[in-house]
């Protein structure tokens, strides 16, 4: 019980901290979203409109950094996010309710597939140690390193351009209406097959090398030592002891991995023009849109939180060590 509370309270302080910094950042930028909307439309809005958008998006005047830093607040326990300047004054939780599903079907399947083929790999690796197994290693060093715009050019100038077996870009065909239709939903898969294996191939490398070393470390401590000397199956040895114990320092990357997912993979998104979340953050920052980006950071943010929650407690039940240093 002390160690839920102390990690809920480690937690929850966090998330004040974290929603109060993404209400200060936006706002020491350079100048505002409603002066920037302003100059866009010269001539086309008048003093009383302009004043009303100031009002609507808390920047007028008669209101300090303090009376909108506790309306935010008010407006976040009622779940309104606000409206987004640059997409025609539209709901914020609307906009990112568009972007996300799109986000968590590409870079989360990704991620939760290259980080189960990388640590199986990597567990297999790391048992088999000095062997032929190790000629994997130079090159997931070697894909460790890549970085993704340019594996993405390159897978799409070969399978794209050159063979033509996957389409280069965007989710879905041009003119397609979005639907739970089969021709809609090969579409997608189909779009979105090249820039998954792309973030699969360029992310297990990582994963690999991650879990080899930390399975050859635990070959080394005692316990090993002794299934091995009670008889058990090398197998048995493999997945209930060795890779067990050495995939745990592996759970904080992944929760953070999981966390980040929901911010989406921006180089990736740009190069293969999907309509994910990270391209949507970075065109709200481009236009200054302190709503959506703060709605951005927020999901972002409380995303990284529960995935180190989970992680947490993931973590507790593989290894019952952490209860009682807490306790």
């Amino acid at each position: 019980m002390r160690f839920l509370l102390r990690r809920g309270a480690f937690y929850l302080f966090t998330a004040w901290a974290a929603i109060t910094i993404n209400f200060i950042l936006p706002r020491m930028m350079k100048g505002d979203p409603v002066s920037a909307y302003l100059a866009k439309n010269q001539g086309r809005i008048s003093p009383e409109a302009a004043d009303s958008i100031r009002t609507l998006f808390g920047l007028d005047t008669g209101r300090n950094v303090v009376q909108q830093y506790l309306d935010y607040w008010v407006l976040l326990f009622r779940g309104d996010l606000g409206r987004s300047f640059s997409k025609g004054l539209a709901p914020v939780t609307d906009i990112i309710a568009l972007a996300l599903p799109w986000t968590i079907g590409l870079v989360g399947i990704a991620t939760v597939l290259s980080f189960f083929i990388g640590t199986s790999i990597g567990a297999v690796i790391g048992w088999r140690r000095g062997s032929r197994a190790d000629f994997v290693v130079p090159f997931a060093t070697f894909f460790s390193t890549v970085p993704y715009f340019w594996m993405g050019l390159i897978a799409i100038a070969v399978f794209s351009t050159s063979l033509g077996w996957f389409p280069a870009s965007h989710a879905f065909d041009k003119g397609a209406r979005p639907g739970l239709t089969l021709d809609f939903i090969g579409q997608v898969v189909q779009h979105g097959t090249l820039p998954a294996i792309t973030i699969v191939i360029a992310s297990l490398g990582g994963w690999i090398l991650g879990m080899r070393n930390m399975t050859v470390t635990v070959l080394d401590e005692d316990y090993i030592t002794v299934a091995q000397a009670k008889g058990l199956r090398p197998r048995r040895v493999l997945v209930n002891y060795a890779a067990r114990n050495a995939v745990l320092p592996q759970l904080s990357s992944f929760a953070l991995s999981l966390g980040f997912i929901v911010g989406g993979t921006l180089v990736m998104e740009l190069v293969f023009s999907y309509p994910g979340v990270g391209k949507l953050l970075l065109d709200a920052t481009s236009a200054k849109d302190y709503p959506l980006m703060q709605g951005l950071f927020l999901v972002i943010t409380l995303a990284v939180l529960v995935a180190n929650i989970i992680a947490d407690v993931a973590y507790s039940i593989l290894d019952p060590r952490t209860r009682q240093l807490e306790a």
